[in-house]
């Protein structure tokens, strides 16, 4: 399998299509973007992470850069100290939810946001060009920083929510009793030290930093039936797991269910909706993704706010995010960026955001959930072939639509009367991702019996 490059940096296969090789030369190309001034690295705790990172640091070092390097902390850690530090830019070293045989680099700017579109194309030119230089001077100067988790809790506690009114002491008195499964990935000690700032009693389920996965690492559902035991079991109010480098989250509720992954944005949205004017009150902007579920504009127009949508990918909601001065954005797979915080998918201020929605309506999450609508949606993968784009034609024609009303920003979004089709081609993996969903049930399943004869007949 070839290297994957997109708008989420590179990754691939240990050994195969991810090689010594490989990184010296997308690292130097980095270097060769961004401006003068030392770099901050971070991995996610995968066992192939340690000689990649050492890699990385010693390309930095020969191309003239100074380096700070956290060791094993989440994504939206290194994202945050890229600021806090001021350095020209960030290197994430993780796959994310993929497979422990695969790893990879995410590439970050100056501002603390991942490359965009005109960066990685710039990136990737440099290093199919070999147009990197190795300067005369280079720099011997390693950081080991070891406050970054630190650092990154601190700034969520001085949000003005927690600063300047009651809802910290209000967790506080709550006294959550919440379990956390980090996969032994990033989280483990950052999601511990967030929640034990929160006065959480704190039951921590895979979470020695040594990245041996004990199951699949995308935090959905399907793939966390012993969390969602071991959450009944140990009667907590809520639990939390996410992704190897801890920038998605995925929520329990009080009865051990798995909540479905879509809605910790919509959680997200509601806790900044109660408490608006501790974040941004001029603004009534949520930005979401062309995937993501409904349910976001439901609850935003309950508290008039407005949804706005862009392509996949967390870089592609950042730059919304930022044109129209949004309060709040995110992805449906448990995604929640706060630019108060930092513009950046992020893990713990997820966990930050649902506490508080928690403890300020005082009520469980399984009652949060029951006031919002029922709706039923499907996420599907299939295999790129040949005759992709003819299939797209075929089930347009067959719903009785033209494709001159089909959005087609971000592979091809559908609005239907009682719902909507999102098809693309994925960003990080050589398939292609359907997603519908529809408030109808019966409607629903038509959809669902319609792509499987098309696509998969």
């Amino acid at each position: 399998m070839s290297l994957i490059r997109s708008i989420s940096g590179i990754r691939g296969i240990i050994g195969k299509s991810l090689t010594p090789n490989v990184i010296t030369e997308y690292v130097a190309g980095f270097s060769e973007i961004v401006p003068e001034g030392k770099v901050v690295i971070g991995r996610d705790g995968r066992p192939s992470g340690c000689w990649i990172e050492n890699i990385v640091v010693g390309t930095l070092l020969a191309m003239g850069r100074d380096v700070v390097r956290l060791g094993i902390v989440p994504t939206p850690t290194v994202q945050v100290l890229v600021e806090e530090l001021k350095a020209s830019g960030g290197i994430s070293i993780t796959a994310s939810h993929n497979p422990s045989e695969w790893n990879g680099l995410k590439f970050i700017n100056q501002n603390g946001i991942f490359f965009g579109q005109y960066e990685n194309k710039k990136l990737f030119e440099l290093v199919d060009n070999k147009a990197f230089k190795c300067p005369n001077k280079f720099s011997s100067n390693v950081v080991e920083e070891t406050q970054a988790i630190q650092i990154h809790v601190n700034k969520i506690l001085s949000l003005p929510i927690f600063k300047e009114t009651s809802i910290l002491e209000k967790i506080r008195t709550k006294k959550f009793k919440v379990l956390i499964d980090c996969n032994n990935a990033s989280g483990s000690i950052a999601l511990q030290d967030l929640l034990k700032e929160f006065g959480a009693e704190v039951i921590a389920l895979n979470c020695n930093p040594d990245g041996n996965f004990t199951h699949l690492p995308e935090p959905i559902p399907q793939n966390l039936l012993e969390t969602s035991k071991q959450v009944l079991n140990h009667q907590c109010d809520i639990g939390f797991a996410v992704d190897p480098d801890a920038d998605r989250l995925v929520i329990f509720d009080e009865n051990g269910n798995a909540v479905w992954e879509e809605l910790t944005i919509v959680l997200a949205i509601q806790s900044v909706a109660e408490n608006l004017e501790y974040f941004n009150p001029k603004s009534n902007k949520v930005v979401v993704n062309y995937s993501t579920t409904s349910l976001a504009e439901y609850i935003a127009k309950k508290y008039g706010l407005e949804v706005l949508r862009a392509p996949v990918g967390e870089i592609n909601v950042v730059q919304k995010m930022q044109e129209v001065s949004a309060i709040i954005g995110g992805e449906g797979s448990g995604g929640v960026i706060l630019p108060l915080c930092h513009y950046g998918r992020d893990s713990l201020v997820g966990i930050a955001l649902i506490l508080s929605l928690l403890s300020k309506m005082n009520l469980t999450v399984s009652q949060i959930i029951s006031s919002l609508p029922k709706v039923y949606m499907d996420k599907k993968t299939i295999p790129l072939k040949e005759d992709f784009e003819e299939k797209i034609e075929e089930l347009v024609e067959t719903l009785g639509l033209s494709l001159f009303g089909v959005n087609t920003e971000d592979g091809f979004r559908i609005n239907l009367e009682n719902g909507w089709l999102h098809i693309r081609k994925s960003n990080t993996e050589p398939i292609a991702r359907i997603v519908y969903e529809n408030f109808d049930f019966d409607e629903h399943q038509r959809i669902s019996k319609l792509f499987a004869k098309i696509f998969l007949g």
